[in-house]
């Protein structure tokens, strides 16, 4: 459904140093910075990128908004989480762990980035 996801960063090097650590514990190559300031991850299915904002305002997360990411098991998350407080994220919501919902059983871990956007690791329990 999505061709890519870009971001706000009001720091891209800080946010690039936090996304290689969190996306390469989900087996992600680090992320490639463009001429504009911009760092991109390419994947098979789309393109996640963070840049300063265009509008020279401070970028700011949006309330409400999540983005989330596939883990392929609970361990894949969890190492995701803890990548994510070692370089500069924040823990929010509860612990990493198990939910019900109307999806079925989840392992979820959540994050908030260096410029605060919500993101999460997400792997669907009893999926291989």
């Amino acid at each position: 459904m999505f061709s890519h996801i870009m971001i706000g960063a009001n720091d891209v090097q800080e946010s690039k140093v936090f996304y290689d650590a969190i996306l390469g514990a989900l087996g992600y190559e680090p992320g490639v910075t463009d001429e504009k300031g911009r760092c991109f991850y390419f994947t098979k299915s789309g393109v996640f990128a963070i840049t300063k904002p265009i509008n020279n305002e401070p970028a700011c997360h949006g309330n409400g908004s999540t983005i989330g990411f596939t883990a392929k098991n609970t361990e894949q998350a969890d190492a995701w989480h803890a990548a994510g407080l070692a370089n500069g994220g924040i823990a929010c919501e509860n612990p990493p762990g198990e939910r019900e919902g109307v999806i079925g059983k989840l392992y979820l871990a959540y994050l908030r980035d260096p410029s605060g956007n919500k993101i999460c690791a997400l792997h669907r329990l009893g999926s291989k």
